[in-house]
């Protein structure tokens, strides 16, 4: 099994138990968790489904009638009176819709902390006959639904593997959740309504470009190489002909590696533009190799938060060194340096440009609770509080200009940690971010910036994969569903090659000319109808 194989396994996964099944069918929320020991044989007969006193309960093999059939059982058609016809097509959906997940990267999965902390939070919603936490439970009726599965993983699979005689449902959690979720996407799509409104007033339809050079959409006209470097992280190093380049340092997120953005480094590089694409060891496809064949026990340790930054000031300095006495210092322009990172890479990416930890916004929000909040990372991010305090300093003052796409932030720096970034800074999000969600992770800490340079690049529809999904290597990858992938990542990745080479080019290489790509109206004509771009000054919230 490849190493990219087995990362998209591993972000699928993550995915299923944050996205869909718990917005399309609660009951389905709980689809993956680590093994227990269980009686041979066992398995749910009956699902109750209990409100404060009341109490229903419905025969699992009524929901394998319906799921294959699509006519409801007598006892089931008692239930319609409370579902339209979508939501019941949808209920049947969610008990079949399948992922082809093996038992050993379930398992594996479920026994990081990560893992155990979304076992733990679905056990107060889905527990044992007894009215027990159904952590361990499902994690056993996941594992043994995945090795028995035959490529049908779903729902219906889970339930016939759940190790005691039924399954309980409270709905009084699930109900608080429900709210929760739905809430936070109403939000979503009223901020990203408001946004959309606001770029569209900005645009100037009859607008002419000046004379400029290369549009930064189309591929530039520089030659370049790449050359591999042996420096403090594995580095891939692009570097244009024919003059001294401002360098932009790439950082991938979790389960990446220089690979994941070398369309945008060799867009960069044939602008003029030299590109350092590190590879972070404690977080990188590598490490969840080391996962899923047994000789790792987490996907992140709540260190790589700190090394990772540290990591990239010590590449900087191997540069400084190297550069000092070689060609490579006639051709590498270190008083000119950029970072750009996505997920985990845009953490990474935001801590360089000067956000500063917030200990005390980690202990607010700190552990995650279902009933308060649907943020997946938060389960990156809270563990940050088991670390020595105080942290050594993560920025880098020889950064001058940051583009950071869908960053997780919010509670690891929070509102006065973000607002010490004093470079031009763009952040990108997509309004479909199940991951990292949007308006908590990056629309409402755009709103905490005080840098007077700083720009929000929004795709609606936008999810967490768009900008680094390959769709040259779905043959060899786990097919991903396409409501993780979203609509036209191609779209995505060039607004981000455009956007990168506009935002380097002013903020790095001085050259004021590119500065008439960063308005609302050259991010219009980018635009897609099923993807479309929107790049905005300022925000104002309501709350």
């Amino acid at each position: 099994m490849t190493q990219r194989l087995k990362t998209h396994r591993l972000n699928h996964l993550a995915w299923l138990l944050g996205s869909r099944f718990l917005r399309a069918s609660f009951l389905g929320a709980g689809l993956l968790q680590p093994l227990v020991l269980t009686e041979a044989g066992l398995s749910a007969e009956q699902v109750y489904v209990s409100y404060g006193p009341i109490e229903r309960a419905i025969d699992v093999e009524d929901l394998h009638t319906y799921a294959r059939t699509g006519q409801l059982t007598d006892d089931l058609n008692g239930y319609r009176r409370f579902l339209t016809s979508e939501q019941l097509e949808q209920f049947r959906t969610g008990l079949t819709v399948s992922a082809d997940l093996d038992v050993v990267t379930v398992a594996q999965f479920l026994y990081t902390s990560q893992g155990e902390a979304i076992l733990q939070l679905l056990g107060d919603v889905i527990q044992t006959s007894g009215r027990l936490n159904g952590a361990q439970a499902i994690r056993a009726a996941l594992i043994l639904a995945a090795a028995d599965s035959g490529g049908q993983f779903n729902l219906l699979n889970v339930l016939d593997q759940f190790p005691t005689e039924g399954v309980r449902v409270d709905l009084q959690q699930l109900s608080r959740v429900a709210d929760i979720v739905f809430s936070e996407i109403n939000q979503t799509q009223q901020v990203t309504a408001q946004i959309r409104e606001q770029a569209a007033a900005a645009v100037e339809p009859d607008r002419a470009l000046l004379p400029a050079p290369a549009n930064p959409a189309d591929p530039g006209p520089y030659r370049w190489e790449r050359r591999s470097l042996d420096l403090h992280l594995p580095t891939n190093l692009y570097l244009p002909e024919g003059q001294k380049a401002p360098l932009v340092v790439i950082s991938h997120g979790l389960g990446g590696n220089r690979s994941t953005f070398a369309y945008l480094a060799e867009h960069l590089a044939s602008h003029g533009l030299a590109v350092a694409v590190v590879e972070h060891p404690g977080s990188s496809a590598a490490q969840i190799e080391a996962l899923l064949g047994g000789r790792a026990d987490e996907a992140i340790r709540p260190e790589e938060m700190i090394s990772r930054p540290i990591d990239i000031q010590r590449v900087l300095d191997d540069l400084a060194l190297a550069a000092r006495d070689s060609a490579l210092g006639r051709r590498l322009d270190l008083e000119r340096i950029g970072v750009l990172g996505q997920s985990l890479g845009a953490y990474t990416t935001l801590a360089l440009a000067g956000a500063t930890v917030s200990p005390s916004v980690l202990e607010q929000r700190c552990p995650p609770q279902l009933s308060s909040q649907i943020n997946l990372s938060l389960l990156v991010q809270c563990p940050v509080l088991t670390l020595p305090q105080p942290l050594p300093p993560l920025g880098d003052r020889r950064v001058q200009a940051a583009i950071a796409i869908n960053p997780l932030d919010s509670a690891i720096f929070g509102p006065e940690g973000v607002a010490n970034i004093d470079v031009p800074l763009m952040i990108v999000s997509g309004s479909a971010d199940t991951v990292t969600p949007a308006l908590a992770e990056q629309i409402r800490p755009f709103t905490w910036l005080e840098s007077p340079e700083s720009y929000l690049l929004l795709m609606e529809n936008g999810t967490h994969f768009s900008t680094i999904y390959d769709p040259q290597t779905t043959a060899e990858a786990l097919p991903v569903p396409q409501a993780a992938i979203g609509p036209n990542p191609e779209a995505a990745q060039t607004y981000i090659e455009a956007m990168g080479v506009a935002f380097f080019k002013v903020y790095l290489a001085k050259d004021d000319a590119y500065r008439q790509y960063l308005n609302p109206s050259y991010a219009a004509a980018l635009s897609r109808p099923d993807l479309p771009a929107y790049l905005v000054r300022d925000v104002t919230l309501s709350d």
